[in-house]
């Protein structure tokens, strides 16, 4: 599944993000969708969440 595409991310998903500190060396965490925060159906950097921890990031895998 694309996770560039807002279709693909559902609330209870587990994904791993890039956070918006790790962004320029692509270090990943783990975690589950509590919220999209994308409005746009898709984005080329990924689909922006927050989890249930309540980290920010954009996904880069849907596990």
């Amino acid at each position: 599944m694309d996770p560039k595409k807002r279709i693909n991310v559902k609330q209870g998903l587990k994904v791993n993000i890039v956070l918006k500190a790790d962004q320029r060396t692509s270090k990943l965490t783990q975690g589950v969708v509590k919220d999209i925060l994308t409005n746009s159906p898709s984005h080329p950097h990924g689909i922006k969440v927050r989890l249930q921890d309540d980290q920010v990031g954009r996904v880069q895998e849907i596990l």
